[in-house]
This record gives structure tokens, C-alpha cells and sequence, in this order.
């Protein structure tokens, strides 16, 4: 392969080629000569969780899709802890970001997957954007005095909090080679690690695992990446609702971010909890269950299968009465709801009573369209 090398990112290429030969060559040589202590592992962990989070639940829910609403001290620790991954201040990273949701799969997604595995996962990176897109997207972010802070004084928050700070906790723990060791595997080695989890998510999330919501784009679901990524392997829920606050959103779906974002609503140090409704999230489920479903039959066109077909269509009429009913009665009650003044107590408690017997009876469409698919399953095996 002939390598663009006038497009060659110099800074980020030595960065992050630097690192990753620091941690396969220097790291495993002062294991070797001085061995692992518990204070190395703790102080690890401890970056590593910071760095990670912030980046999960900080650059990415709560300031790419404003998933909730965090008190200052969550800001200031996100963005802190956020440079200290060296992954671009919040401004650009949320920019980034926020192109990927809107072209996605598309010449203008930053890390488009249909260019290649190595391009979305790090190749995006090594090679210089001609031209360098603008930060149109986050005029709302570039509000916050926090985020403009960060954005002007990102490499040295970045150096300090991401190496400076290990290296000096070690040297007070246990002298020099601490000291090294806190820099080496604290610093460097946490770095790649904690980049490398993110890149994953735009590689291996739009490659492997399950599209349960939606097969308009490429990302997918997969537990085993939601274990390695603090839960944001859920990528094919995000992507088709970006702004709810959990990627992992069944209960035991493991998703360390929605966890803390919740500790924090216990705190008092973060509100305004974007979730999606429950309704929702099993229609865009079974939505995508009918597309398989119609294929289905339609490779069996030539079978007598109208009695199926006659039972299927039944109980998708009935869904999609009940859905048309359940959204225009919670847009009524919501809309009443915004306007207390103008509507008496009487009307919003008649308002809420039909928003609610619209949700049983979509309820009950859900459940009665489950039955049908499963008996329409049996006749198909």
C-alpha cells in the first residue's frame, strides 16, 4: 500500500505510534526489572476509570448529546480528566462526534466504517481532514466558560493531568522508580489503552454484533465490546437514540456509564435524565423484527401461507392503530402539561387518564403482535 505522506497528521502519528511503542517495549521492561506492585495497579485502575469515564460519560453523553444536565464539578472533572486521554479537547471531539450521528456511513463521517476497518479505527487520525472542518456544530457547547477553557489550554491540561500527575504520586510513594513506573504504565500504557477503547467503538462496534433497532446504519450492539468500552458496545440502540442517557438499556445490560450518570442524579450533582420511552424503544424493536419477518415470506412467495400472512397483517393493523392513538395522546397531554395555566386541573387529569389507557392498549397490541410473530416463527420452521 502506497502511504499519502503529504497528508500524513505528523503530530498525532508520532503520538500515537510513540506511545504505543513505549508500551510494548518499556513497559514490559521495567516489569521486568522491577516488577508490579499494588500501588502501580491501583494508581492504573484509578487513571484508567477517570480517563475512560470521562470520556464515555463526559465528552460523549453528557457534552456530544447532552444526555442530562451535570453540576460544575462534573464539567470541570470530565474535562480534566477527558484531556488526560489525549483525544482532542471536548470542542473537538463533540464536533467530530456529532458529524459521525449526522453522515453516518457517508463520505462526510469522520471515522466512516465503509472506508475500511483501519480508517475508522485509527486512520482517520494518522492522515490530515482537507479541509479541516469547522465547529459549526457546537455553538452550544463553546457557551460554557469550562469547555472554552479547556479548548484554549487542552495540551497542557493534557500533559499535566495525563502524565505529570502519575509521575509525581509515584515519586512520592516510593522514590524514582515509582516514579517511572507511575509514568509508564499510569501514563503511557493507560493512554493507548483508553484511546484504543474509544477507536474500538468506531471500528469494531460498526463490524460486529446485532442491529435489534435498526439496519439503516452500521452500528451495531455487542456485550463483549460493551464490557471493554464502560457499556457503550450498545452502539446500534445509541445510534438510534442517540439522546437517551444509557446505551446499555436493558436491565442487564452492562453499562457502567448509565450507572454513574444515575449515582450522579442520587448526588444531586447531575439532573435531567434523558430517557427515551419504554414504548418507543419495542416499536423501533419490533419494527425491525417485521422487516426480517416480510423477507422471510417473501423467499417463501410460492408456499400457501395466507393464513399466516392474514394473521400478521391483523396484528400489525392493530399496532399501528394503537401506536397513531398512544402518540397523539401524549403529544396532547405533554403539550397540556407545558401549559398548566391554560389548562384546568380537571382537563389535564382527563388528558393523562387517556395518555394512559393509549399506553395499555399499546401495551397490549405489543404483546398481542409478539404472540402473532412467534406463531407465525413455528409456521415458518
Amino acid at each position: 500500500m502506497r502511504i499519502p505522506w503529504s497528508k500524513v497528521n505528523w503530530l498525532n502519528s508520532s503520538f500515537l505510534i510513540g506511545t504505543l511503542v513505549l508500551t510494548i517495549t518499556a513497559v514490559p521492561a521495567y516489569l521486568w526489572y522491577f516488577g508490579l506492585g499494588l500501588f502501580q495497579v491501583a494508581l492504573f485502575a484509578c487513571f484508567f476509570a477517570a480517563t475512560g469515564l470521562s470520556i464515555t460519560l463526559g465528552y460523549h453523553r453528557l457534552f456530544s448529546h447532552l444526555t442530562f444536565r451535570a453540576r460544575w464539578p462534573v464539567r470541570m472533572f470530565t474535562l480534566l480528566f477527558g484531556a488526560a486521554a489525549f483525544e482532542n479537547s471536548v470542542v473537538c471531539w463533540a464536533s467530530d462526534h456529532r458529524r459521525h450521528h449526522k453522515f453516518v456511513d457517508d463520505h462526510d463521517d469522520p471515522y466512516d466504517i465503509t472506508k475500511g476497518f483501519f480508517h475508522a479505527h485509527i486512520g482517520w487520525i494518522l492522515f490530515k481532514l482537507e479541509p479541516e472542518p469547522p465547529y459549526d456544530n457546537v455553538a452550544d457547547l463553546l457557551k460554557d466558560r469550562l469547555v472554552r477553557w479547556q479548548h484554549r489550554f487542552y495540551f497542557l491540561i493534557a500533559v499535566l493531568v495525563g502524565f505529570v500527575v502519575p509521575t509525581l504520586l509515584g515519586l512520592a510513594w516510593g522514590g524514582w522508580r515509582d516514579a517511572l513506573g507511575a509514568f509508564l504504565i499510569a501514563g503511557v500504557a493507560r493512554v493507548v489503552l483508553v484511546q484504543h477503547m474509544t477507536f474500538c467503538i468506531n471500528s469494531l462496534c460498526h463490524t460486529i454484533g446485532r442491529r435489534p433497532y435498526s439496519t439503516r446504519c452500521t452500528a451495531r450492539d455487542s456485550w463483549i465490546m460493551a464490557l471493554f468500552t464502560f457499556g457503550e458496545g450498545y452502539h446500534n440502540f445509541h445510534h438510534e437514540f442517540q439522546h437517551d442517557y444509557r446505551n446499555g438499556v436493558k436491565p442487564w445490560h452492562f453499562d457502567p456509564t448509565k450507572w454513574g450518570i444515575w449515582l450522579l442524579r442520587q448526588m444531586g450533582l447531575a439532573d435531567q435524565l434523558r430517557r427515551v420511552a419504554d414504548e418507543k424503544i419495542l416499536l423501533a424493536e419490533i419494527a425491525e423484527q417485521q422487516r426480517r419477518l416480510a423477507a422471510q415470506l417473501e423467499a417463501r412467495r410460492g408456499h400457501n401461507f395466507e393464513a399466516v400472512r392474514h394473521f400478521l397483517h391483523t396484528a400489525q393493523e392493530r399496532l399501528h392503530q394503537a401506536r397513531v392513538n398512544w402518540e397523539s395522546r401524549k403529544e396532547e397531554y405533554l403539550r397540556a402539561a407545558e401549559r398548566k395555566i391554560e389548562s384546568s386541573r380537571e382537563r389535564l387529569a382527563e388528558l393523562e387518564r387517556e395518555f394512559r389507557e393509549a399506553t395499555a392498549h399499546l401495551r397490549a397490541a405489543i404483546q398481542h403482535w409478539r404472540d402473532t410473530h412467534q406463531l407465525v416463527q413455528a409456521q415458518l420452521a
